[in-house]
Order: C-alpha cells, then structure tokens, then sequence
C-alpha cells in the first residue's frame, strides 16, 4: 500500500469512526469551557475555533464559556496594579472590575469571537448582562482560624457565584445558528457587576440548558491517580473516593466539584480534557479513546 493510500484509509477510518457520535450529539447541546494553554497559543486558538465550527456544521449546538485570568493580571501589571489573590481567587476593588469587564467583555471575548467567525461560523459576543443572563451574587468565603471563636468572613469585592441564569437569549441564537460566546460576568439585583469563575458558570450553563455534555479544557491530561497515571472513566463514587484520599486536590478540586455538580444536576456526563492537545475537543467528542477524563454517572 502506497504513502497516499495509508493516509486515505486512516482519514476514512477517522470519519467513520466518528459518524456514531455525530448521530448521537446531533441536534444536542454542549457547553465547553474554554481557558488555559489553549486561549494563548496561537495554533491551539485556532484548532480550537475549527473544532467549534464543525461541531455546529454537523448539526451540534456548541455554548462556549471562557476564562482569562492571565489576561486580567497582564493587564492589570501594564497599569501598575498589583494582584492580590486570597484563596486562589481575585481580590476585585472597583478599579480591577473595571479591568475584568474591559478585558473579558470586550478583548477577549471578541477575540475567539471573531477567531470563529473567521473559520465559517456564526459566533456572537455576551457577557452575563446581555439579555439579563447571569444574576449573580457576592461570593463570601469562610475561612477558619484557630485563634478566633467564629469563622473569619472575607470579602473579595467583586467576586461573585452564579444566582440564577436566564437562558432566553441563548435558547434564541441557537435557533437561529448562532454560537454563544459568554464571558463570566453576572449582574446583582442592585446593578453591580461580578467576576464569577468560569467553571462555575459553565457548569451552571449546562444544568440550565439541559445540555448533553460539560466540557472543561484544562492545562493537565485529565485527573491523574497517585501513580500520575490517567483516570480515563470516572463514576461520581470514584471521584467522591479519590477526593476523600487527597487525590484530587489544590486547583483541579473545584473545576471536579463543579463538573460533579452538573453531572448530579442532570447533565449526563462531564469530560475535564487537555486543552494543549491539537483539535482537543473533536477528539474527545468524535473518537473513541478521547483526551481526558470523563466522568458520569454508572
């Protein structure tokens, strides 16, 4: 068999391997969050806008949530402010708001805006204001000291937790073939405007939206045992256990919760996948070994 042959029989194995999931997620929605390695690197950005705009080609319908938090602090360092981190979380004054809506809402979000578009899709821009989409509320974190009688209350300003979604204005641009892009920032009942983490807001997207599969794009192969070895299919009494042993800690411990969170919601299963991987999300969606870690329900 010729060079040329090889390669046609593997593209042909390619497509019909992936033709049971096209039928499968037709017609379904996914929500993906999007962040990390794959939001820098140039080749990553764009595989990553084709795999979107094949998803919707195919008849899927794609909601993409991102981050950009090294966004946010490079930003924020050229205007000579200093990050303050409590918890792993942005302390947010008023200024650094200011900061996060421009950089969220504006440069970013437009940015993978028109990377899609530029690729054949139909992307459209929102952050949680638009269409009155995210209601949000101030996150108020606990933290225990030994020396005080009651639990220290720590306020970070402008960081706040998904209240409640409206999905109207999403539920009419994917009837109408468009793809949601939405920057995470929700809108309290008194106007003020909230930095919510990404994750958070994709897993309550894909609850609300009753979608078929929560993907999250991380900067790790998926979860990982004690052996540094690939955990590649998760039930939640399997994730409850490696929690519980220390595992699963540190910064992949609320991108799991939230993951778990959807799955126990309804969504049917949840995939953590590794967003440095070419094409990362056609590949955990189309073929049958996938790029990370899939968890749901037995």
């Amino acid at each position: 068999m010729t060079l040329a042959h090889e390669q046609s029989h593997r593209i042909a194995h390619v497509l019909t391997e992936a033709l049971p999931y096209i039928r499968r997620f037709r017609g379904k929605t996914l929500v993906i969050k999007y962040g990390g390695n794959a939001m820098v690197d140039e080749a990553l950005k764009r595989g990553f806008a084709r795999d979107i705009v094949l998803m919707k080609l195919v008849g899927i319908n794609p909601v993409v949530v991102h981050g950009g938090g090294p966004q946010i602090g490079q930003l924020l360092e050229r205007l000579g402010k200093t990050s303050e981190f409590i918890e792993g979380m942005r302390v947010t004054d008023d200024e650094t708001m200011d900061v996060v809506e421009m950089v969220l809402g504006g440069l970013v979000n437009k940015e993978i805006v028109n990377l899609i578009n530029r690729h054949g899709g139909l992307a459209v821009g929102l952050t949680g204001k638009d269409g009155d989409l995210i209601h949000a509320r101030q996150l108020l974190i606990e933290r225990n000291m030994p020396e005080l009688n009651a639990p220290e209350i720590i306020d970070l300003g402008h960081v706040g937790e998904v209240e409640s979604i409206d999905t109207s204005i999403i539920d009419m641009l994917v009837k109408g073939d468009f793809i949601p892009v939405i920057a995470p920032i929700g809108v309290a009942a008194d106007g003020r405007s909230y930095n919510i983490n990404a994750d958070l807001v994709a897993g309550k997207m894909a609850q609300v939206l009753k979608a078929e599969k929560l993907m999250l794009l991380t900067n790790t192969p998926g979860l990982l045992d004690d052996q540094g070895q690939l955990l590649k299919d998760l039930d939640l009494k399997a994730v409850d256990s490696l929690i519980a042993g220390g595992t699963i800690q540190g910064g992949m411990l609320p991108k799991v919760k939230c993951a778990v969170d959807a799955v126990n919601s309804g969504v049917p299963s949840a995939h953590i996948i590794d967003g440095r991987v070419e094409h990362a999300v056609l590949l955990d969606l189309f073929t049958d070994e996938g790029v990370g870690t899939l968890l749901r329900r037995r």
